[in-house]
């Protein structure tokens, strides 16, 4: 049996799919701008540091960084779906979802900051010979 929701119910579940598509968008930009980032470590890092444990845990960002992006790909297609057809009302099991999904884009932002850190501390103690 399908419920029909009201006006009021249908335009505040439109406007957090909305807010949460927005803030979803700002997310893949700013992984997006981390794999251009990571190109560039990977280069200072081959040119200059030559670590191989540094250079194992950069491609391992990469590979992370490629997969959360395609899942936040996936998810926006999902949201986009829902917001255009969807017909349940935004409640807190999908505002949970979605909490998960900032967690998980979080958690990747803080390895990514502590490579960088670790990156640019072996760069500062480098010495010319």
């Amino acid at each position: 049996m399908e419920i029909k929701l009201s006006d009021n119910i249908n335009a505040h579940r439109r406007l957090c799919i909305k807010k949460d598509l927005i803030e979803l968008s700002q997310w893949i930009n700013t992984l997006l701008g981390i794999n251009t980032e990571i190109d560039y470590l990977k280069k200072i890092e081959s040119n200059l540091i030559k670590d191989n444990n540094i250079s194992t845990e950069i491609q391992s960002l990469r590979r992370k960084n490629t997969l959360l992006v395609g899942t936040l790909c996936k998810y926006e297609k999902e949201l986009n779906i829902e917001y255009q057809y969807g017909k349940n009302e935004y409640n807190v099991i999908r505002a949970k979802e979605h909490e998960k999904k900032r967690t998980v884009h979080s958690i990747f932002i803080i390895e990514f900051t502590q490579l960088k850190k670790r990156i640019y501390h072996k760069i500062s103690t480098y010495e010319l010979r």
